[in-house]
């Protein structure tokens, strides 16, 4: 086998990336986009928080919590597999394309999901850590909405190795690889733009009232960065879905929304067990279905449920366009980061106290 490898490698041609030239007419707009949005979790004081925290019922920090847990499971296999995969799915010329799903997969893991552990380990024991992960290991509504995403990654992944090494485990026609690149770009566009939003809707809430503002600007910044990135794996997938006849087009839209039906009702339910017990599960779905709908018009399609208002309270949440800080409920994009400074030798030296005679 590493013979036939080899040759594979050896008939190949190999180049480097020249940004000097645009790839096409938006990567490198993305490129720019996402070195500018930048930042790092640590650079966010959560102390701030914890006198609010501390005042919450046990209901309401449960909820918010696996919430958490959601986005940190979701933001993990994105960032392991899904952008990854969708990568190495892209034509070797194309570098800078690689370079910004390579980006984008690391602020996936190494950031988003870093975040919610730092703000997990500012509000809450270890212990309890601990069996939040166990519950989301075990919840059924999680496992089933992570199989429905993760398996189109691994599919994919499984044709990107059998298509680069064409002969040792079976050839790969251009439509079933095709076809299978374009359900992994809309699972993943479905849990950027839709999937996410589910968990994001209680800090969201807080934050729209002006509370728990330091966690709130964490998740103001991840939204910041997941909407790009599902915009631009949608140019990919409205890119490649242009290429099918218009047969495969019908078909692949039905598989769509059947698909989008069957993740929705998974997300429904996890939902119901999360916010039933805050009575917010009614006011969560109507956000999930406004955000399935952008998720469908990323890809290039109408959208697909009717019309509803979202709760003004965490629009209100949304609306960080201004990088103007507001002082009072500290809301903007001047989110404050944390100051640290290293200890030197004079400041263990104190001034004794003199005692009073």
């Amino acid at each position: 086998m590493l013979d036939q490898i080899n040759k594979t490698r050896s008939d190949r041609s190999y180049d480097g990336a020249n940004w000097n030239e645009h790839e096409d007419k938006f990567t490198q707009t993305f490129y720019e986009q996402n070195l500018s949005q930048f930042w790092r979790p640590e650079d966010i004081s959560l102390q701030p928080d914890l006198n609010l925290w501390a005042s919450l019922s046990p209901e309401i920090k449960l909820a918010y919590a696996q919430n958490l847990v959601v986005l940190t499971f979701l933001d993990t296999y994105q960032g392991d597999i899904g952008m990854p995969v969708v990568s190495r799915s892209i034509a070797p010329e194309y570098h800078q394309r690689k370079a910004v799903l390579n980006f984008m997969a690391a602020m996936e893991n190494a950031v988003h999901a870093k975040s919610y552990s730092n703000i997990f380990m500012t509000y809450m024991s270890n212990d309890d850590i601990e069996d939040l992960f166990a519950w989301g290991q075990d919840n059924k509504n999680m496992q089933n909405i992570l199989a429905l995403i993760v398996g189109y990654y691994e599919n994919l992944d499984r044709l990107n190795y059998k298509r680069q090494y064409q002969g040792l485990d079976g050839d790969v026609s251009d439509y079933e690889y095709n076809v299978a690149q374009w359900k992994a770009m809309v699972a993943s566009v479905f849990l950027e733009s839709c999937l996410f939003y589910s968990g994001f809707y209680y800090p969201l809430y807080f934050y729209g009232q002006g509370k728990l503002m330091q966690a709130g600007e964490i998740i103001n910044l991840i939204l910041r960065d997941e909407s790009i990135h599902g915009l631009y794996i949608g140019n990919l997938a409205m890119e490649l879905y242009r290429e099918f006849d218009e047969k495969t087009q019908k078909e692949l839209y039905e598989w769509l929304t059947t698909y989008l039906d069957e993740i929705y009702q998974e997300e429904v339910e996890l939902i119901e067990f999360i916010y039933d017990p805050v009575d917010l599960s009614h006011d969560v779905k109507i956000f999930v279905r406004y955000n399935a709908n952008k998720a469908m018009m990323n890809l290039g399609f109408d959208p697909y449920f009717e019309y509803e208002e979202v709760n003004p309270v965490v629009l209100n949440g949304l609306n960080t366009e201004t990088k103007t800080m507001d002082n009072f409920s500290m809301k903007g994009n001047g989110y404050q980061k944390m100051k640290s400074e290293s200890l030197m030798d004079n400041d263990f030296y104190f001034d004794a106290p003199r005692i009073k005679r």
